[in-house]
């Protein structure tokens, strides 16, 4: 069993920056595709960010792609999400998730572990 445990979560200003990390426990990660989704109030939960086990290969939703950076550290059993050029539409409960098929996939089925997630708020 994997847990997962965001932070790094927080009110920012537009244009500004956050980094987000998410911590597993219980088994290393090292051999997971991890990815970040996200869930805004009244709306489907979204794919944002996805990388391999190795951390070669990195995928991003076209609304973030640019202005975001998935990376991994797989010493420290942890990813990180780093968040520039900030919008408000960015606002919602950023989530990590843990694939150990390693599919690198968009689709939330194919993620079995989930972290609670942390709330990220832009200002305008």
């Amino acid at each position: 069993q994997v847990q997962l445990v965001e932070s790094g979560g927080g009110l920012v200003q537009a244009g500004g920056s956050l980094r987000l990390s998410c911590a597993a426990s219980g088994r290393t990660i090292s051999s997971y595709a991890m990815g970040w989704f996200r869930q805004a109030p009244g709306k489907e939960r979204e794919f944002v960010a996805a990388i391999s086990w190795t951390g070669l290969i990195t995928y991003y939703a076209d609304s973030v792609k640019g202005r975001f950076t998935i990376s991994r550290d797989n010493a420290k059993n942890t990813v990180y999400l780093q968040m520039n050029s900030l919008k408000p539409e960015d606002t919602a409960v950023y989530c990590c998730a843990a694939d150990p098929k390693s599919s690198l996939g968009v689709a939330t089925m194919l993620y079995d572990y989930w972290g609670q997630g942390t709330q990220v708020t832009v200002s305008s």
